[in-house]
C-alpha cells in the first residue's frame, strides 16, 4: 500500500519513506506500525487541499515503502536510516520520512548535515528531547534533539510546542530558539535563507484531538494551529523532514491515523 495512491517512479522530486522504528520508546510503544496506518487512512483523503488549492497528484512524490530494521539494534538501526538517507539525497531528492518513534530523525539529520552544514532544524514537539541520556543511554527519542544539537549546534535548533522536560532541559533550552507565538515564527522566517529540516512530533497536538501517541502531554496545539504554523513554511530551502510518534494502538478510531495522513499531504503540497 502507498501513500494516496503514489506514482511509481523513483525519479521523482520527494521520496517518501516509512521508517517503522521504536526500540526506544520509553512510556507506550506502537509507533513502528504507524507508516502502513497512515497509509491507510490516506484513501479517506481527497487529493485536493482547499486551503492551498493545490493536487496532490499534481505533486512529483514516490512513495518507496517501508525500511527493513533489525529489531532491537538501535545503533545499525540509525546507521541504516542514515545511508538510505544519503541514497536519497544522491538522487537529488527530498527526503520525507514517516516514523517511527523521534529518534528515527537524528539518524536522517546525520545525512542532511554531511550535505548541508548550515543547516537549521525546526522542532515541533510537546518535549524538549534535549537530555544527554535517557537511563544511560545516549541514543534515545528522549535525547534525540541533543543529538542534532552535538552536530548543528544548540543555536540552530528552533523549537515550538515545546510544554515539558527537566529543569535541565528548560536551561539548556537557553541557548536554542524558543518560539512562543506564530509572529514570533513568521518574524524569525523572514531571516531564514539556510536550509531548513523540519521535524515534526505529533505529541504536539493536544492529546483531546490526538490521542494517538506514546507520550500525550496536556495543552497541545489544535490541528488548526499546526498548520498554520506548517504553511509558513512554504517556499523555504526544506531539504528534509520527518513526522514522528504517532502509535496507533492506542488509538482504534482511526482520529490520529486520519489527522497524521492530511498532515502529511498538506506538506507534500509545500515543499
Amino acid at each position: 500500500m502507498k501513500f494516496m495512491d503514489s506514482r511509481e517512479n523513483s525519479n521523482t522530486k520527494i521520496k517518501l519513506l516509512g521508517i517503522p522504528f521504536d526500540s526506544t520508546s520509553s512510556f507506550r510503544a506502537g509507533s513502528r506500525f504507524a507508516p502502513d496506518e497512515i497509509r491507510k487512512f490516506s484513501y479517506n483523503l481527497e487529493s485536493y487541499s482547499p486551503i492551498l488549492k493545490r493536487n496532490l497528484y499534481d505533486v512529483d512524490f514516490f512513495d518507496m515503502g517501508n525500511l527493513d530494521l533489525p529489531f532491537g539494534n538501535t545503533n545499525k538501526s540509525v546507521n541504516i536510516i542514515t545511508d538510505f538517507t544519503r541514497h536519497i539525497l544522491d538522487d537529488k531528492s527530498i527526503p520525507v520520512a514517516i516514523g517511527g518513534e523521534h529518534l528515527i530523525t537524528f539518524g536522517i539529520f546525520k545525512t542532511i548535515y554531511e550535505r548541508y552544514p548550515d543547516v537549521k532544524i525546526i522542532q515541533f514537539d510537546a518535549h524538549a528531547d534535549l537530555r544527554d541520556d535517557y537511563i544511560g543511554e545516549k541514543l534515545s527519542h528522549a535525547t534525540v534533539m541533543r543529538r542534532c544539537s552535538d552536530l548543528c549546534g544548540l543555536n540552530n535548533i528552533i523549537q515550538i510546542g515545546v510544554r515539558s522536560g527537566t529543569e535541565k532541559e528548560w536551561e539548556i533550552m537557553n541557548d536554542t530558539v524558543l518560539i512562543k507565538s506564530k509572529n514570533d515564527f513568521e518574524n524569525y522566517l523572514r531571516n531564514i535563507l539556510s536550509p531548513v529540516y523540519i521535524t515534526i512530533d505529533l505529541d504536539i497536538l493536544d492529546p483531546s484531538i490526538f490521542p494517538g501517541t506514546g507520550t500525550p502531554e496536556a495543552g497541545g496545539f489544535s490541528y488548526n494551529e499546526l498548520m498554520d504554523y506548517i504553511y509558513l513554511l512554504e517556499n523555504k530551502n526544506i531539504v528534509g523532514l520527518d513526522i514522528v510518534e504517532f502509535s496507533p494502538p492506542y488509538d482504534h478510531s482511526g482520529i490520529s491515523a486520519s489527522t497524521a495522513s492530511k498532515i502529511i499531504r498538506e506538506i507534500l503540497l509545500i515543499l
